[in-house]
């Protein structure tokens, strides 16, 4: 017995003896107490940002034990292999010492487009104290706590109660494995905002936020994510949707948000935030969101920055030959919705800000949304869910659902939606009338519903569809819909 648990000493000696040496030779230190290199509640913004920046230059677990409000008054910018724990009653606090700035903590690789890996946050919690900036260092990117090409990022136990107007309060762009857990996040802007990227679950969040609790965002407006591309395999999970004081709303629980542009041409018209391909990269157009239309004339072909041409300010945003991007394979699941909104948005933007989809080009398809357990508490006739770019399968299950209809609409950016399916089993109805649980209002747009094993409440219940020009095939268990097969087309 003894000999064997020398063994295994002298293993786990040699294991960690080894893990060292590798570390040492990385530069990489272990545990350290960031108060060690002067970060302090006592010191200035300027100070505590250089003392933390020095604790998680060379990685390793940077441990703030002390309580207390630590003032911030710049990015600290963290790289690979880093850990950073804060205790309990630990607030970073935003303030106004060399001028405003955007990001508490920003990865290394952000400035380079190049990955970082293998990061931990823990227990952050970040005081805005009114200290609001749109961008900083990276175009688009406009986080509090924001990261831009990173891999395997865990975000744990996070709070910011006082989002402002211009900054999301978390914001990931360009990544692989991402988990963001345990947050309550509350105040004017996003949530957790997300561009593209693969693999993530977002769990366990309570948010009230005047705009998007989580967005979606593979498209975005020019200064909305810093690049384009697809958002993909991803869980939303055991989520709150709180009710807050003001009387409307410009968000969601989700905005999921498609896209699709075409090569540049000689004439071309564009407009702010507009996005095309040309010399293997995309560009995208930053101006005054004021509906100017511009006509270029002048391929952008720099490699860099921005480049004025024919009047519009073309910004390379990456390299890359992509013409669409949206969001597929995506779970929710255990949601409370208690903010009276549309609760999700599967949508195109094309206002004076953002035109997702440039006329002509190749059309995304949004696929494969399950929405489970979802909780309407709310009563009033909000929409569940409205779709305005083409979806191939939305499935609805165990969820309990007041007057809240599915709609269908066309933002007139293409002619063709193609067909959606969907799929509704194990709800609870709550309505006690007459409910149109699908309304269409895009013309030849063609629905295939069934719906099975769900549960009407009230006597007065009954489903109606209103097909607005389009075309369904209906299979449906609930009263006021055939349980046959059947086309209901518009005349």
């Amino acid at each position: 017995m003894i000999t064997r648990f020398a063994l295994f000493f002298s293993l786990i000696v040699c294991i960690g003896i080894g893990y060292g040496q590798e570390n040492k030779a990385l530069g990489i230190i272990g545990f350290k107490d960031a108060c060690t290199y002067g970060f302090s509640p006592d010191s200035s913004g300027i100070q505590n940002t250089i003392a933390l920046q020095k604790a998680v230059e060379n990685g390793g677990t940077i441990i703030v034990s002390k309580p207390g409000i630590y003032k911030i008054a710049g990015t600290v910018y963290i790289g690979s292999y880093t850990t950073l724990q804060f205790g309990n009653n630990v607030f970073l606090k935003k303030v106004n010492e060399k001028g405003l700035f955007s990001h508490v903590l920003l990865n290394k690789g952000a400035l380079t487009k190049t990955y970082d890996e293998h990061i931990v946050i823990d227990g952050l919690q970040i005081m805005v104290n009114g200290m609001d900036k749109q961008t900083n260092e990276v175009f688009g990117l406009r986080g509090h706590l924001a990261f831009f090409y990173v891999k395997d990022l865990r975000i744990t136990h996070f709070r910011c109660l006082d989002v402002m107007k211009q900054q999301y309060c978390i914001h990931v762009c360009t990544f692989d494995d991402l988990i963001v857990d345990d947050a309550i996040i509350k105040g004017d802007k996003d949530g957790v905002h997300l561009g593209k990227g693969q693999r993530f679950r977002i769990s366990n969040c309570v948010f009230n936020t005047y705009d998007d609790a989580v967005a979606l965002n593979a498209h975005d407006y020019a200064t909305g994510n810093p690049e384009l591309g697809w958002i993909e395999k991803g869980i939303i999970e055991n989520c709150w949707d709180l009710k807050g004081a003001e009387k409307d709303t410009v968000g969601y629980f989700c905005r999921i948000i498609a896209g699709g542009w075409i090569d540049w041409k000689k004439g071309m018209q564009v407009q702010q935030s507009d996005a095309i391909v040309s010399n293997g990269r995309i560009y995208r157009v930053k101006a005054k969101p004021d509906g100017t239309v511009y006509t270029s004339l002048t391929q952008p072909i720099h490699d860099t920055g921005v480049s004025t041409l024919d009047g519009i300010n073309w910004v390379m945003v990456q390299k890359d030959t992509i013409h669409t991007c949206g969001v597929k394979n995506v779970i929710f699941k255990n949601i409370f919705l208690e903010k009276p909104r549309i609760a999700l948005s599967i949508h195109f933007d094309n206002d004076k800000y953002s035109r997702s989809y440039y006329p002509g080009a190749a059309i995304p398809m949004q696929k494969q949304f399950t929405f489970d357990n979802i909780r309407v508490l709310f009563n009033n006739e909000k929409p569940f869910l409205d779709v305005k770019t083409p979806v191939d399968v939305v499935t609805i299950s165990n969820s309990s659902i007041n007057n809240n209809t599915i709609r269908f609409l066309s933002n007139k950016a293409m002619k063709d939606y193609f067909k959606t399916s969907i799929n509704i089993y194990g709800c609870v109805f709550n309505c006690n009338a007459s409910y149109n649980l699908i309304t269409n209002e895009i013309d030849k747009k063609e629905i295939h519903l069934k719906t099975f094993g769900n549960m009407v409440m009230n006597n007065g219940f009954k489903a109606g569809i209103i097909s607005g020009g389009g075309r369904f095939l209906v299979d449906s268990d609930l009263i006021g819909l055939e349980k046959i097969s059947k086309s209901v087309e518009s005349k």
